[in-house]
């Protein structure tokens, strides 16, 4: 009776002792341990050293925290910085090229969450680490993923110093506009046969607008249409449109009977800067600012 007894008790220990070891040895493998945004448990055991992006938000911020040089894969629309051109391109965001990606035998592959998790689950199935990280839609997300980045490549201090300065610029903008009348902004994103559309409130582009000093007139919209009739109601104050398309809108009827167009208040902005979701839209709200400082002096 003692024997099973001495000997129930040893295999306990032994097992226990076992159990703390693995446990030990998990942790001491572990590099990463992550939920991402598809709810997915992610365990890297070791820094990343070739590294796929997705998004060209993500790139961008890949750049910013001076890990490019692991850089070994990106998409066709991933164009900034100008040194993108020198990384090979596995196609769109959406319908990238498996083939070409497996190639370039990638440690781990950023994806914002615009991608499927059926092309997730085929990356994973080649045993590819894939780490979905959500698309933001404003700029404090933008702030959250630089400082997931930070983490993800042992960069804690470069990414720290990147989002004070950031925020900072952010808080100095928001204490100068604070007590001043906004002026209305209506940013295009699309105009002419195919439709007039502009920014709703639940967009980055509406929050760029508003930290920038402006009131958007699309707030109340639920979509990104928006009607002539509105547009001509509204009557802006101030226009911002792409660059490459300002010529042609301040010379296209309807457009160039708006008052904002007829005393010169269209401006061209790049579209780098506000179309996509990236730490440049710190940018585009300090160029908007500066133009709606100048008009409001000028009126």
């Amino acid at each position: 009776m003692y024997r099973i007894y001495f000997l129930l008790l040893f295999l306990l220990l032994f097992l226990t002792t076992c159990n703390k070891k693995s446990k030990n040895n998990r942790n001491e493998d572990c590099y990463l341990h992550w939920i991402d945004s598809y709810g997915r448990e992610i365990v890297l055991t070791q820094k990343p050293e070739r590294v796929i992006s997705l998004s060209p938000g993500i790139t961008e911020m890949i750049f910013l925290m001076k890990y490019e040089d692991k850089l070994v894969g990106i998409t066709d629309f991933c164009t900034y910085p100008p040194e993108t051109e020198f990384i090979p391109k596995i196609g769109g965001i959406q319908n990238f090229n498996m083939e070409s990606l497996v190639l370039l035998h990638p440690d781990l592959v950023l994806i914002s969450s615009i991608v499927s998790k059926n092309d997730v689950e085929k990356l994973t199935s080649l045993h590819i680490p894939v780490i979905a990280l959500k698309e933001e839609e404003n700029i404090e997300g933008i702030l959250s993923t630089l400082t997931f980045l930070g983490k993800l490549f042992d960069k804690q201090s470069l990414a720290d110093s990147l989002t004070s300065s950031l925020r900072k610029k952010l808080n100095l903008l928001q204490s100068a506009n604070d007590h001043h009348t906004k002026q209305s902004v209506y940013y295009v994103v699309g105009f002419g046969e195919a439709g007039d559309y502009t920014a709703p409130k639940n967009s980055h582009i509406h929050e760029i607008i508003t930290k920038a000093g402006g009131r958007n007139i699309g707030e109340n919209l639920t979509g990104w249409n928006i009607s002539r009739e509105f547009l001509f109601q509204e009557n802006p104050d101030v226009i911002f449109v792409r660059s490459e398309n300002l010529r042609q809108f301040i010379t296209l009827y309807p457009y160039s009977e708006l008052t904002a167009t007829k005393e010169g208040r269209v401006y061209p902005i790049e579209s780098s800067w506000i179309d996509i979701v990236s730490p440049r839209n710190v940018l585009a709200i300090e160029k908007m600012n500066e133009i709606l400082k100048k008009e409001k002096k000028v009126r």
